[in-house]
């Protein structure tokens, strides 16, 4: 395509620009309706239509619209292009125009370009046994599950973090643009760096409505726009009409003053010259009639540019013979004729419109980021692990541990790996990550700022969308990354969570897929440990939301210490395809494990801890004490630390679970313990008293399936909580150590009518630390000083 003086088109290359949309066109509606006659060879008859009637045409024409126009920008400009298609059910465009370039049809051969090949494509499209009608894995170009709005411009960003040449052209709906999430995105430019990273060209589609009602930006003038978005900080650029001849050298004119723009910004930002403000990024603001050039009205009724264009405008084609004519005469009105051979191949005039090799937007390996994908450099954990001279002697914070080991992780991959959270890193104790970076900042620093730089590679916005989308998106482009946050409003991801773990699911029967690193949390400020905020903040249901997932995906880990969590942490860091869910404390708690009991702990996921129990070798225990979680650990060891007080005699094992999943069988999870082996660690008939860190119904679900379910008697948080003492959560809720005394005395059978005086007791501790935790406003002496017995003299009864 030849270049006028002024660097847009000439007029006479609108035409074939046009020609090529009018191509992505036929085969978008194509794909809606027909499943056989491809290229309208005959008139269209009712078995040629296929009888459910699924997709959206609405949005499709104006995102064919912009693919073509960026097909011209990388062809004239040679860019790495990765196109996001935030209108999800926009996926008729976005399998049109990778079929148009010969990107899909690569992937899947059989889908070939011809008019066989064609058949195939409109057939498959929301079609048993064929592909969804949104935007999704099996799309080649795409990294985002259309199936839910509002993440596109995040991802956006998330995708040009560290990846300089890169240009992430995102298109928002304007029904998207009415989330929450899209909303706080606009902010992503005041993190990115022109020296290092890539850009992102918002393009805002504004079609004028959504499933049944106008849209509030549509109906926004494009003066209070403007407005709007400059205070944003972009310079909004606008292209508006219906008019094709006039549409197109409109968009062709704002595209190449977009990229002149950020080419300039880039070139200026890696010579070194200083910026006194944060460059005023453009974007694109694009008004098309929604459904546009479809039909104008169907049964009297408006259609184009409204919101009966929505998804399917002609609704009855195989059975009302003047919607089936309405539809021929739209289809045809794109002049098939002109627009594909005899064989149904693209004529080579437009092919040659298209990029080549992998700077075909569907062929990016920025769409694949498996192809990018480096391995993450990490330290050996040696370096970082506690000395642990004997069980619970040591005190110190499992988090902080950690972040010593994150920013040996941030030395040695300068541009592959960032953390992120809601403004929390430091919350979290993982603060000495800022000795080695800073907080990612483009705005306007004050003397007195903290840790905050253009070049900081932590990543902080009170936004878990922000985090959650910035993130899947620079993983999904080849990258690394870790997210932090406080446990209980980690739920306002679950969505974004669900849409990860299906997209992970589905790539793993795309071969073609390459795998991304793992998608891993970092959960603390945890439910036993928010008692100073209460119970606003006191809510450890993110783990049961992850269990609903496909045990091939998920991973939910609860190291009991600073050991423990270092060997998850870097385990799940060098992973794939997975999300990991990490819980573990801030606070300081007793140390267990040395490093190399806590790899052999961890490699296994469960398992007994002798040191801790009384049992006798060779026979069966009396109960079993087990715990999962920082603090249900310690306080099933204070718990049998009474009962070796109170009864030396009774036989106790002590068993803690680090892998979640593990608990499952091994047909339910690839981490699950087969049954004699889990019987070898819970027995096959002995009472478990299971002090749990979440929700108590979770671990009788996964346990369901053991032949010693029925014995399972597990504590944990029971939705009662407030502003308190840390102990005093877990008496709440009777997870602390003397009611889980007496559980395990409960349900020991040949305890019953033997120790009531012992559950008296026990009681009455209860009774004495609800009077002295109202009086004194801390928890009792016995609580704060008590240490495991190797430290205070093994069967001691506190006094």
């Amino acid at each position: 395509m030849t270049q006028s003086a002024t660097g847009h088109v000439n007029d006479d290359d609108f035409t074939l620009l046009d020609r090529y949309w009018r191509a992505a066109n036929y085969l978008s509606v194509g794909q809606i309706y027909l499943m056989d006659n491809p290229l309208l060879r005959e008139p269209l008859k009712p078995e040629h239509i296929k009888p459910r009637l699924l997709g959206h045409w609405g949005t499709t024409p104006g995102l064919n619209f912009i693919y073509a126009h960026l097909n011209r920008a990388i062809r004239q400009r040679d860019l790495d292009m990765l196109y996001v298609c935030g209108p999800g059910h926009g996926g008729p465009g976005m399998v049109a125009n990778t079929w148009l370039e010969g990107s899909y049809s690569e992937i899947y051969p059989d889908i070939s370009q011809d008019a066989p090949g064609m058949q195939k494509l409109f057939k498959q499209f929301s079609f048993p046994g064929g592909i969804p009608s949104h935007a999704a894995p099996e799309t080649p170009g795409s990294i985002n599950e259309g199936g839910e709005l509002g993440y596109s411009l995040s991802h956006a960003f998330g995708a040009v973090f560290d990846a300089p040449d890169l240009i992430a052209a995102c298109v928002i709906g304007d029904g998207e643009a009415e989330t929450g999430p899209l909303a706080a995105s606009w902010h992503g430019i005041k993190f990115l760096n022109a020296a290092r990273d890539g850009a992102v060209l918002p393009i805002l589609h504004l079609n004028g409505y959504k499933i049944a009602n106008p849209t509030l930006l549509a109906r926004t003038s494009d003066e209070d726009l403007t407005q709007l978005f400059r205070g944003y900080g972009y310079d909004p650029l606008f292209v508006s009409g219906h008019e094709p001849e006039k549409m197109h050298p409109q968009m062709a004119e704002a595209l190449d003053n977009a990229l002149d723009k950020i080419r300039d910004f880039q070139q200026r930002a890696r010579r070194g010259e200083t910026a006194e403000s944060i460059p005023r990024w453009p974007m694109i603001i694009l008004r098309s009639p929604k459904g546009w050039t479809g039909p104008q009205t169907v049964d009297g009724k408006k259609v184009e540019g409204f919101w009966r264009a929505h998804q399917v405008p002609v609704s009855s084609c195989r059975e009302n013979d003047e919607h089936r004519q309405i539809l021929e005469r739209w289809m045809r009105s794109y002049q098939p004729e002109d627009l594909f051979d005899e064989q149904g191949r693209l004529k080579p005039e437009l092919r040659a419109l298209a990029p080549e090799g992998d700077k075909r937007m569907g062929a990016t390996p920025w769409a694949n980021g498996g192809r990018l994908r480096r391995e993450l450099v990490t330290p050996a954990l040696h370096e970082f692990a506690l000395d642990i001279a004997s069980p619970g002697e040591t005190q110190a914070q499992s988090t902080e541990v950690l972040g010593r080991y994150l920013r040996s992780i941030f030395t040695r991959n300068p541009d592959n790996f960032r953390l992120f959270g809601p403004d929390e890193t430091a919350s979290n104790r993982l603060g000495d990550v800022f000795d080695v970076t800073n907080r990612t900042w483009e705005g306007e620093i004050e003397p007195y700022d903290e840790q905050l730089a253009p070049d900081g590679r932590v990543m902080e916005i009170l936004s878990e969308h922000q985090c959650q989308g910035w993130l899947e998106g620079y993983l999904l482009t080849g990258r690394h990354g870790l997210f932090n946050c406080y446990e209980a409003f980690i739920h306002i991801i679950d969505s974004m969570f669900n849409q990860h773990a299906k997209w992970l699911k589905v790539t793993r029967k795309l071969p073609w897929r390459e795998p991304v690193a793992s998608l891993n949390y970092l959960l603390s400020s945890h439910v036993w440990r928010q008692d100073h905020n209460g119970y606003s903040h006191q809510d450890p249901g993110f783990i049961d939301h992850v269990a609903n997932k496909k045990a091939d995906i998920v991973r939910i880990y609860l190291p009991p210490d600073a050991n423990t969590l270092l060997w998850v942490a870097d385990h799940c860091l060098k992973t794939w395809d997975r999300i990991n869910v990490i819980v573990a404390g801030k606070q300081p708690e007793p140390q267990w494990l040395t490093m190399e009991e806590a790899a052999k702990h961890c490699e296994v996921g469960m398992g007994i801890w002798p040191w801790a129990g009384n049992e006798i070798p060779g026979k069966a225990p009396d109960v079993v004490m087990a715990c999962a979680g920082d603090v249900p650990t310690m306080e099933a060891l204070a718990a049998v630390d009474l009962l070796r007080g109170y009864l030396p005699d009774l036989s106790v094992r002590v068993v803690n679970v680090v892998d979640l999943m593990a608990l499952q069988t091994e047909d339910q999870h690839p981490h699950g313990l087969s049954d004699e082996a889990f019987e070898t660690i819970f027995t096959a008939d002995k009472p478990v008293i299971f002090a749990f860190h979440g929700y108590p119904s979770l671990i009788h679900r996964l346990t369901y399936h053991r032949n010693n379910h029925r014995h399972f008697h597990v504590r944990g948080f029971m939705e009662e909580g407030t502003t308190t003492t840390p102990f005093d959560m877990t008496v709440m809720n009777e997870l602390d150590r003397f009611h889980l005394a007496q559980e395990a005395i409960l349900r020991v059978e040949k305890l019953a009518g033997k120790a009531d005086a012992i559950l008296d007791d026990l009681q009455e501790k209860i009774a004495e630390h609800h009077r002295y935790v109202r009086e004194h406003g801390e928890d009792l002496p016995e609580v704060r000083n008590w240490k495991w017995p190797s430290q205070q003299g093994s069967g001691d009864v506190p006094e």
